[in-house]
């Protein structure tokens, strides 16, 4: 990849700093965006220079707000990619393979996509103006893997099906209460805050800290096989007339009318 037009690749001092650069889209990702994110974890995981990782966006109101819906809504996709593939999944997966600390630094709304995102990562410290949340079943969507499973090791069973059966929003303090982030700061203070916290990490053996994310990984491993199968029936789900009423009605700023689809379910 010759150039990066979606996402930011930098590095300070043994830390990595990749940034969503999609402001005027509230930092939600399309398929070049996962290709760029792709391409800076991999970056990250080869360089020597580099220690910790820390993923966040760009400006002051949105950590990441999940796949572009204007362009799902525009192309009935997430654009172009360099595989012809969307690689979300393989995005999750990288960012809990590279055998590094990852620190998700949430400097405003994280939401749908978004929000899985910052779970996956092994930290997260978060802004105060930060708000969390689900919007799938709002928009004809959903994520079965790792951002419903993965999500009740974090929070609990009854949590994490409150923040995807009800797609409310939450803010920074009741994320810090469940458990959801490490750390809540005043936004001002939100680069600093991960410099320290990533400082810690850097002074300690680098080889030790990736035995321990392998190992945390290793209790929850199985949840990507049920991510593919989750992936594989969401493929088939967004060519529906039930997922078209959520993505039309996210186009035209009015509420979804999903009555037509709440008949028994086949088992």
């Amino acid at each position: 990849m010759n150039e990066l037009t979606d996402v930011r690749y930098e590095v300070e001092r043994g830390l990595a700093w990749i940034t969503i650069d999609r402001p005027e889209r509230m930092n939600a990702f399309r398929a070049r965006t996962v290709d760029e994110l792709i391409h800076c974890f991999k970056r990250a995981w080869s360089s020597r220079d580099v220690g910790v990782v820390c993923l966040t966006g760009s400006g002051d109101r949105a950590f990441c707000t999940g796949g572009d819906q204007k362009q799902r809504a525009e192309s009935g996709d997430y654009g172009p990619s360099e595989s012809g593939l969307f690689e979300v999944e393989t995005l999750h997966r990288l960012i809990r393979d590279v055998p590094k600390p990852v620190v998700a630094a949430v400097n405003g709304y994280a939401i749908g996509g978004g929000h899985v995102l910052h779970v996956l990562c092994d930290l997260t410290i978060a802004a105060e103006t930060a708000v969390f949340g689900q919007n799938g079943p709002r928009v004809g969507s959903f994520d079965a893997g790792f951002g419903t499973a993965y999500l009740a090791r974090v929070v609990g069973e009854k949590r994490a099906r409150e923040i995807w059966m009800l797609c409310r929003r939450y803010d920074a303090a009741t994320a810090e209460r469940w458990g959801l982030v490490n750390r809540v700061v005043p936004a001002a203070d939100l680069k600093d805050e991960v410099r320290r916290w990533a400082d810690e990490m850097l002074s300690l053996s680098p080889t030790a800290l990736r035995f321990v994310k392998q190992s945390f990984n290793t209790d929850t491993e199985h949840m990507a096989g049920i991510g593919q199968l989750a992936f594989s029936g969401l493929h088939q789900f967004v060519a529906s007339d039930e997922a078209r009423e959520g993505i039309d009605a996210f186009a035209a700023k009015r509420a979804p009318d999903f009555a037509a689809y709440r008949g028994a379910a086949s088992v």
